[in-house]
């Protein structure tokens, strides 16, 4: 499929992708945006949220280590995001902040695709943000740990995960991975990330058209 960004890009598109572990959400995230032509937020994000709180002097795994490092749910959750803390931040909801902040700018000044970091929840009811979960079974992700990721166990995948769902609902209140949270649950074990990237294109176009016939 030659470039294609001519329909969906008339306005400010914004995809954001949320993956299991050994699903090839990241290398479909940049299939995706080599497609489109547009820029790929990931691993950026984290650096400039530090940035914006003055944090220079941490390297990308030691943030992302305060990433991971939230505390357990109470009973009675209230979502971070929605209703913020009262009295001093934790660095780790200091940099959630920052990253929120960083994701909307992002999303505000042109058409991109964010990887992770709750982008779905952040950007949630904005025009034009179209959220994706990409999953796949126990065996293509099992070969993946072995062959993309320095053969890690399916034990290892699922322990990222679990790192992940507990960020994810820590600052949403949602459950990490509810279909009902996205635009669409894509399984790259049946298909290539090549043609999980042409669906993708292919939903927002398919949305956009009928949009448009809906408000004429």
């Amino acid at each position: 499929m030659k470039l294609r960004n001519d329909f969906i890009m008339k306005k400010n598109t914004v995809i954001t992708i949320s993956r299991q572990y050994g699903s090839g959400g990241r290398e479909l995230s940049q299939i995706l945006a080599n497609k489109l032509g547009i820029k790929l937020y990931d691993r950026q994000i984290i650096n400039l949220a530090a940035s914006h709180i003055g944090i220079d002097d941490m390297n990308y795994e030691a943030l992302k280590r305060f990433e991971e490092e939230v505390p357990p749910l109470p009973v009675k959750f209230m979502p971070f995001y929605m209703f913020g803390v009262s009295g001093p931040q934790s660095l780790n909801d200091k940099i959630f902040n920052a990253e929120c902040e960083v994701i909307k700018k992002l999303a505000k000044d042109g058409s991109c695709i964010i990887l992770g970091r709750c982008a779905d929840y952040v950007l949630k009811n904005q025009e034009n943000v179209y959220s994706f979960y990409i999953c796949a079974n126990d065996d293509f992700r099992t070969n993946r740990g072995k062959t993309v990721y320095e053969n890690k166990s399916l034990s290892d995948l699922n322990e990222e995960d679990l790192k992940r769902g507990g960020y994810y609902s820590h600052y949403t209140g949602h459950r990490w991975g509810d279909a009902a949270n996205y635009n669409l649950t894509i399984n790259t074990s049946y298909i290539s990330l090549d043609q999980a990237a042409d669906l993708i294109i292919e939903y927002i176009e398919k949305y956009k058209k009928i949009i448009s016939k809906l408000v004429r």
